[in-house]
Parts: C-alpha cells; sequence; structure tokens
C-alpha cells in the first residue's frame, strides 16, 4: 500500500541518488505537453505505416500499453529509426512551461548525485528543464537513447541507464508519475514516490505526493 507519512525524511536518510522522471513529475500535468507529442506521434505513424488517422490512434497507444512506448512498438513491429521519430515527435511548444523556483530550490538542496532518465530524448529533457528553470541542477540527463531505445517500465532500460549514470540502487529513490515504472526501481531497492494528483495503493510504491516540491524540501528541512 502506497503511504507518505507526515514526515517521509527518516525513509530518505540514506539516501544519495536522486533519480527524476521528466514529463508530468518535474512539470505539472495541467501543461497538457503529451497532449501535443500525441498528435505528432499520430501524424508519425500515419505517415510512416500509410494507415488512416483512427488506426494510427489506435497503434499509438496499443504500443504504449504493451511495449511501455509508442516507439518500442513501431521498432519491434515496422523496423522504424528512432532517431527520425525522436526529434520529430518531441519537437513541440513549451510555451506553458513556467519556471519553478521552489522546485529548483528543493532538487538543489539534496545531498548526492541526482539525474534525470525519461523515456523522451535527452534533447527534448534539456529544453524542458530549461523552460522549468532547472538547468545545472543534475549530474547527468539520460533519455531512452541511452537504454539503446528500450523503454520504461523494462528492467534492461532501468539497468543499463543506472549503470551508465552509476546510480547505486539501494541508495536511491525513483520519482515517476507512471506507477508502472515505480515496479523494478522498487525491486531493486531504491524508495519510491509517485508523483501524481491521486494516490495509487500499489504495494511497489513507498510514497505518494501531488506537490514535488514540497515534498523535497520535507526531506531536506532541519
Amino acid at each position: 500500500m502506497s503511504r507518505s507519512p507526515a514526515d517521509p525524511k527518516p525513509d530518505f536518510d540514506h539516501v544519495t541518488n536522486w533519480v527524476f522522471d521528466l514529463d508530468n513529475t518535474l512539470y505539472p500535468p495541467s501543461a497538457r505537453l503529451f497532449d501535443q507529442i500525441e498528435v505528432k506521434m499520430t501524424e508519425y505513424v500515419m505517415r510512416s505505416l500509410g494507415v488512416d488517422r483512427l488506426e494510427a490512434d489506435h497503434l499509438r497507444d496499443h504500443y504504449w500499453k504493451l511495449y511501455g512506448t509508442t516507439l518500442a512498438g513501431l521498432m519491434h513491429e515496422h523496423d522504424v529509426d528512432p532517431s527520425p521519430y525522436l526529434h520529430e515527435v518531441h519537437d513541440i511548444s513549451l510555451a506553458h512551461l513556467d519556471p519553478d523556483p521552489a522546485l529548483r530550490a528543493g532538487i538543489a538542496a539534496l545531498p548526492g548525485r541526482k539525474i534525470v532518465y525519461t523515456n523522451g530524448s535527452a534533447p527534448y529533457a534539456e529544453r524542458v528543464l530549461e523552460a522549468r528553470g532547472l538547468s545545472g541542477l543534475f549530474d547527468g540527463i539520460f533519455g531512452v537513447e541511452h537504454a539503446e531505445f528500450h523503454p520504461k517500465p523494462h528492467p534492461q532500460a532501468f539497468d543499463t541507464v543506472f549503470a551508465r549514470a552509476g546510480i547505486t540502487p539501494e541508495r536511491g529513490a525513483m520519482f515517476e508519475d507512471d506507477i508502472r515504472n515505480l515496479r523494478h526501481p522498487h525491486a531493486i531497492g531504491m524508495k519510491t514516490v509517485h508523483v501524481a494528483p491521486t494516490p495509487a495503493p500499489e504495494d511497489h510504491i513507498h510514497h505518494h505526493t501531488d506537490d514535488l516540491a514540497r515534498f523535497l524540501a520535507n526531506l531536506t528541512k532541519t
């Protein structure tokens, strides 16, 4: 069962490796960036596979559910080249993002190594971080390309990125909006934090928050 005690700090006293998802984690879902990305994905599927919009939209969602990302399904079933896809679907407006000084302060105060790990691309992540005023905070920014295009939630994806990033799971914590992507981190000994408007009562989730900046501030308060 997920839990969020009034003082979560003791659960994180040993943590020196902090892993943050990007989309709907380091910015609020109300920014609705994925609305733009999903339109781009559907258009790419239409053009690449020669199907109509209805079929493309179905495949986009089907592959996401089956493989973890639409891209993984396109690569597995249609041998789609990932690089042009990643560039095109992430070429979106970030006008709905604003800097978040409180979130920046919360991340900056964390002890140890901090990385961003997203199923999107690293260049896209860098753009989002800049728009949120979070540039320069992280020791590494890792996209799906750094996991050899294997997406979260697959264990191989996490293990590849964590090895590259020098993450020690037993001293780590993972912040993520998608509950699927917290199962493997939990299994390898990380503290897991579900960042979302509503809690998910899952055994592999240690904590939930709907306000990441406030949650981080509680971890570093004296």
